[in-house]
C-alpha cells in the first residue's frame, strides 16, 4: 500500500468519525448514550447472548460493558438467565420494556440517517450505500450477506460504466493496456447502433444493486444464421456464485430461441476461466491465431457453438 492510499484512508477515518458525531447528537437528549445503545442493539440482533459474545463482538472494556449491562437489568431492559450447558455463563435478552426502548431508537437512528442524507439525489444515495457496502465486504464484515443475482436487461448510462470496468479488471488482470478499452468502447458502440433484426441483447447481472456482470448477443457480422457472443466479464469478487455460467446460458438460449444456427465468439488461451464456462456450454474451438494486441503477445481462439 502506498503512503497516498495510508493517507486517504485516514482521512476517510477521520471524516467519518465526525459523522458519527453528527449521529451522536440524536441521542444527546435521550436516556441512552450511544455506546449503550449500540450494546442494546445487538442484544436485540442477536435475541439472546453472552456478556462474553458482546466483549468480543464491541471490544469494549470489560468493566464498562459489565457495569452497563447491571445498569440494564436494574432498569428492566434486560433479563439474565443461566446458560444451558455453562453454568459459568448467564444468557442476556431483552425484555418487553427492553423491546419498546430499541424500536424507539430504531426510529430515532432513522431519522437521524434521513437527516444526514436529504440533500443527496435518489442515484448519490445509492451510490453511498454501494460504497458502504463495498467498505464492508473488503474489510471482512461477516454479517454481510449477499443477495441474489439478477440478470436483466441494461438501463440507461450503464454502457459507459461497462466499459469502464472492463478496461480496469482486464488491466489488472492481464495488463492490458488503454486500446482494449478503446477497442470494447467501439463494440459496445456497434451493439447499441446494429439494426434489431436479426436480433440482439445484453444482459447485466446484479447483486445487492450493483452491475456484477454482463454479456451480449448480435449477429456476426458476414455470417449470416450466425450470432455472436461478446463481452462476458464478472467481477472479480462476484466469482465463484455461478455469474458467468448464468450469463452464457442466458446468451446461448437468446440465440436458440431467435432463430441462429450457430453461435460464435472470440477469447484468447490466457482467460482460462471463460474459456471453461465456453466449453462446458458445448463450444468449441475451429480457429487459433497469434496476435499482438493490446501492449501484449497473446494466442487468439475463435469458438463456436451449433444450435
Amino acid at each position: 500500500m502506498t503512503d497516498q492510499q495510508i493517507a486517504d484512508i485516514r482521512a476517510f477515518n477521520r471524516f467519518y468519525t465526525k459523522q458519527i458525531g453528527l449521529l451522536e447528537e440524536h441521542f444527546a437528549d435521550g436516556p441512552l448514550s450511544l455506546p449503550e445503545a449500540r450494546v442494546l442493539y445487538e442484544i436485540d440482533a442477536r435475541g439472546h447472548v453472552t456478556g462474553s459474545d458482546l466483549f468480543h463482538e464491541l471490544r469494549m472494556d470489560r468493566g464498562y460493558l459489565s457495569r452497563m449491562l447491571a445498569k440494564f437489568v436494574d432498569a428492566g431492559l434486560t433479563a439474565v438467565s443461566p446458560t444451558p450447558g455453562d453454568r459459568r455463563s448467564n444468557t442476556i435478552a431483552l425484555t418487553a420494556d427492553g423491546d419498546l426502548i430499541v424500536e424507539r431508537l430504531n426510529r430515532r437512528s432513522d431519522d437521524a440517517v434521513a437527516d444526514l442524507v436529504y440533500r443527496l439525489s435518489p442515484s448519490q444515495k445509492g451510490e453511498l450505500v454501494d460504497a458502504m457496502r463495498t467498505v464492508r465486504r473488503l474489510l471482512g464484515d461477516a454479517s454481510l450477506s449477499r443477495g441474489p443475482v439478477v440478470i436483466r436487461g441494461h438501463r440507461l448510462g450503464e454502457l459507459g460504466w461497462l466499459v469502464h470496468r472492463q478496461g480496469l479488471v482486464y488491466n489488472e488482470q492481464f495488463g492490458w493496456n488503454i486500446e482494449f478499452e478503446a477497442l470494447i468502447a467501439a463494440i459496445y458502440s456497434q451493439f447499441q447502433f446494429a439494426p434489431d433484426a436479426p436480433p440482439k441483447q445484453l444482459w447485466v447481472a446484479e447483486q445487492d444493486g450493483a452491475i456484477v456482470g454482463s454479456i451480449f448477443v448480435m449477429p456476426s457480422d458476414g455470417l449470416p444464421g450466425s450470432a455472436q457472443l461478446r463481452m462476458l466479464y464478472v467481477e472479480p469478487a462476484a466469482r465463484g456464485q455461478g455469474v458467468g455460467a448464468a450469463l452464457v446460458g442466458q446468451a446461448v438460449s437468446f440465440a436458440r430461441q431467435s432463430g441462429y444456427q450457430r453461435m460464435r465468439l472470440w477469447t484468447h488461451a490466457n482467460q482460462t476461466s471463460a474459456r471453461k464456462l465456453y466449453a462446458g456450454a458445448g463450444f468449441e474451438i475451429v480457429e487459433t491465431m497469434p496476435e499482438h494486441n493490446f501492449g501484449k503477445d497473446l494466442d487468439g481462439e475463435i469458438w463456436e457453438l451449433a444450435l
